[in-house]
């Protein structure tokens, strides 16, 4: 991954700080999960991998990006704030550096939060494979519904297999949420220089544009924690 042409996270951290300070909000209060259930979060636990469900946004900039989205949501019933208008994240790392866990801990803060929130998640792969032409399916109305969904988790772009009918329909999803200024929470492997490469020029010029870089470092989480169990299954 190249990661040269990343904008500095604490920079991110730092502006979305600002924002949240001039209005009031503290920005490094912790979201945690409540001691009384909510409805709603309840309710997406079920649409969440068993492995996210007790997911955290615990990354300084994806934090902020959280309590900026929950602070700015158009009011709706009893004054609880919706999805608005706002930015979008690019989370970019290596394989296991939690970038999957990081977007599932945003909608479960965001959740927390109180906010009315309808979202959708996929990955790049499963994307493509469930728009594909295919008798029965209408896969033109499930691609513009995907695009309109207020919040929508694209996990893993560049990951799949590329072709000029893959490439479009990225085009397509990714420009009607750029018009429409629809946050977008977008994890990938690739450094954007590969991104474009992958899925071209118009793509990833849009997400210059509507997306704050978050960048992972660190070792693969996974291999790291199989390391632990096998550690102490000898200790043991």
């Amino acid at each position: 991954m190249r990661d040269h042409d990343a904008q500095p996270v604490g920079g991110i951290a730092r502006r979305l700080a600002n924002i949240l300070t001039s209005r009031g909000i503290e920005p490094t209060a912790q979201l945690t999960d409540p001691v009384e259930p909510i409805p709603a979060l309840q309710a997406a636990q079920a649409r969440i991998p068993a492995r996210y469900q007790a997911a955290v946004a615990d990354h300084p900039a994806v934090a902020a990006w959280v309590r900026e989205v929950a602070q700015t949501g158009r009011p709706g019933i009893a004054g609880a704030p919706g999805i608005a208008q706002g930015r979008s994240l690019l989370i970019v790392g290596t394989t296991g550096t939690g970038k999957t866990y990081q977007a599932y801990g945003a909608i479960r803060s965001l959740l927390i939060a109180g906010v009315r929130l309808r979202w959708k998640a996929t990955t790049a792969a499963d994307l493509y494979a469930e728009l594909r032409p295919r008798p029965g399916h209408d896969g033109e109305r499930e691609l513009m519904d995907l695009a309109r969904c207020p919040l929508l988790i694209i996990d893993d772009l560049g990951a799949a297999k590329n072709s000029e009918w893959t490439e479009e329909i990225t085009m397509r999803l990714i420009n009607r949420r750029y018009n429409e200024m629809l946050p977008t929470l977008i994890t990938t492997n690739l450094g954007m220089a590969d991104l474009r490469a992958h899925v071209g020029d118009r793509v990833a010029s849009r997400l210059t544009e509507m997306t704050d870089k978050v960048i992972l470092d660190g070792p693969d989480r996974r291999r790291a924690l199989a390391a632990e169990r096998r550690r102490a299954a000898v200790t043991a």
